[in-house]
């Protein structure tokens, strides 16, 4: 295996090893959550322990956070590749700087997410880290197949980690809507994530054979 190799798979290996564990259990937990709450509107005296909620929302932030840095690693392969290749740092230079500030401001601005407290500063600092994923994502060398963006790992990827920044901005409105509005959107987009999630894991594998094909290729 060539070092290109080893560098490929950083992406798809941290993913089969932290985010996949981490989505079976987090569905587990909400899953127990919403049958604990079930039973208690319902007067029941449930034997599901009051702790799974906390867990459910603390590994909740442990999945969004991983899903986002598996997300820039991912994007960091064939945006690295493509500096090298074109040797960015003297045809545009810029380039690369900007490359350089929009993982920057991801990474600083999913850590303020998740210490925000007003909903003004969450609001703001999502829609930073998202603007910046989006950036990175349309730079050159990324594989994105846009011909078939319905079966596309690059979008599947992006929306997920989409889903997981807006899932982090939205943790305190879950808990203070005593409509549970926020908490019936927070189903849905998690439930769309978790196909999307699962469609990643068949993509994922296919992309792999096919960059490893053209890598190949004489």
């Amino acid at each position: 295996m060539k070092p290109e190799d080893l560098l490929l798979i950083i992406h798809p290996a941290i993913a089969v090893v932290s985010v996949f564990p981490l989505v079976g259990i987090v569905t587990y937990f909400a899953w127990q959550t919403r049958q604990r709450r079930l039973q208690t509107l319902q007067g029941d005296k449930s034997k599901i322990p009051a702790t799974v909620g906390r867990n459910h929302l603390k590994i909740g932030k442990w999945l969004s956070t991983v899903v986002i840095i598996v997300t820039l690693l991912g994007l960091a392969y064939p945006i690295g590749k493509n500096i090298i290749s074109n040797k960015l740092w003297v045809a545009n230079p810029f380039q690369v700087v900007f490359i350089l500030l929009m993982y920057g401001l991801t990474i600083i601005s999913v850590v303020f997410l998740l210490r925000a407290q007003q909903k003004h500063w969450r609001a703001i600092f999502a829609i930073l880290a998202g603007m910046a994923i989006v950036v990175l994502g349309c730079q050159d060398g990324v594989f994105r197949r846009t011909n078939e963006w319905y079966w596309s790992h690059y979008y599947y990827g992006i929306t997920v980690a989409l889903l997981m920044i807006f899932s982090l901005a939205i943790i305190d409105n879950i808990y203070q809507d005593r409509s549970n509005r926020w908490r019936y959107i927070h189903i849905i987009l998690n439930c769309l994530a978790l196909f999307l999630f699962l469609g990643q894991g068949y993509t994922g594998t296919r992309d792999i054979l096919e960059i490893g094909f053209y890598l190949r290729r004489p």
